[in-house]
């Protein structure tokens, strides 16, 4: 191929030129050279492509048999422990009936994730700011903005009070560093999200339904799977859409519990919609002894699982991908070509 391409510019010694100049490349394993590229013709710029594909296609015929070209090889993430599945309980507000909702999770195993508003603590309908330490132990507390406004309604600085003043009082109460947020009416918008950026704040829960099992991309912009019982309720007297609502719920349930691959399963909603009509507190215990005390699952709080993806994100990988090297505190599990591999905090692992 090198030789025909000489042949038919065999003319111009500034083609040849480039040309070998292009091939030493590949041998060094630099793949192209743009910036010589540049400075010819569109038509020679086409015949030179040409070569530059041809000499790759050349490189992997000439791989010996059996050796597979790293750069395909997918390094997939696991939950810990090498889990396929994650459950996020997430709940805001922080009102009175959060008592009843944290034992029974307790009685099942369940960890929650609680989105508090700090001034509305001590207030009637809501907890008191001297049980929140306890009440919630083993499971998250988190921010909530300190008086539950629109945020897209505020300015800038409005934004930022409302989530520095709501966090630095969560973690006055608890003890425990306060990371995350779930946004008051779901509302945000790029504004919103900017101003949060710098308050210690690395996750953001919305209000959007995704009906899937997918991670975010967007840490601040997080989707959820679906509200506590889908929008059954929502309507007041509206017994047809609850059974349709609670039936989406129900099955959607039972699609990640089925799920053979990487599936997250994020639910929020609000302690107080329990005590409405329609033995709502029955149905949500119903939801628990589905999902709770199950091998397969790994049961987690929101930060919690930040951490971890941000451990596997700062993996450090070889180049042909034999070596894994683990700098975090936490244990990851991956999976290369069906098979999986625990990377220990602190550590190394090579993939055969």
């Amino acid at each position: 191929m090198f030789h025909f391409l000489l042949d038919v510019i065999s003319n111009d010694d500034n083609y040849i030129a480039i040309i070998c100049e292009i091939r030493a490349h590949y041998k060094a394993g630099i793949t192209k050279n743009i910036q010589r590229l540049t400075k010819i013709n569109s038509h020679m710029k086409n015949v030179i492509l040409f070569m530059v594909f041809a000499l790759s296609l050349n490189n992997l015929a000439a791989q010996p048999a059996g050796v597979t070209a790293t750069s395909s090889i997918k390094i997939e993430m696991l939950f810990p422990e090498g889990k396929s599945k994650a459950l996020i309980l997430s709940f805001d507000d922080g009102t009175t009936a959060d008592r009843r909702l944290v034992n029974l999770m307790n009685d099942y195993g369940l960890k929650g994730t609680f989105h508090l508003n700090s001034n509305k603590l001590d207030t009637k309908g809501y907890l008191t700011k001297g049980e929140v330490k306890s009440l919630f132990q083993g499971h998250e507390v988190s921010v909530h903005s300190a008086n539950h406004p629109a945020l897209t309604a505020l300015s800038k600085i409005d934004i930022i009070y409302e989530v520095v003043e709501d966090r630095k009082e969560l973690e006055r109460l608890t003890g425990n560093l306060v990371r995350g947020m779930a946004y008051p009416f779901g509302n945000y918008n790029d504004l919103v999200v900017d101003a949060i950026k710098g308050t210690g704040i690395e996750y953001a829960r919305t209000v959007k339904d995704t009906y899937n099992f997918m991670i975010p991309e967007d840490f601040l912009r997080w989707d959820p799977s679906i509200h506590q019982f889908g929008k059954a309720y929502f309507t007041p007297n509206d017994s047809l859409n609850d059974k349709k609502e609670l039936a989406t719920f129900f099955k959607l349930v039972d699609d990640f519990l089925k799920s053979n691959s990487l599936a997250l399963f994020d639910v929020w909603g609000h302690s107080w919609e329990n005590d409405g009509a329609g033995d709502r507190w029955t149905k949500m215990e119903d939801f628990f002894k589905m999902v709770s005390k199950r091998n397969d699952i790994h049961y987690t709080t929101q930060i919690d699982l930040v951490d971890y993806m941000n451990a596997f994100k700062n993996l450090k990988i070889s180049v042909d991908k034999s070596i894994i090297s683990n700098i975090s505190s936490l244990d990851v599990y991956i999976k290369v070509e069906n098979r999986s591999y625990k990377i220990q905090a602190g550590g190394q692992a090579s993939i055969k």
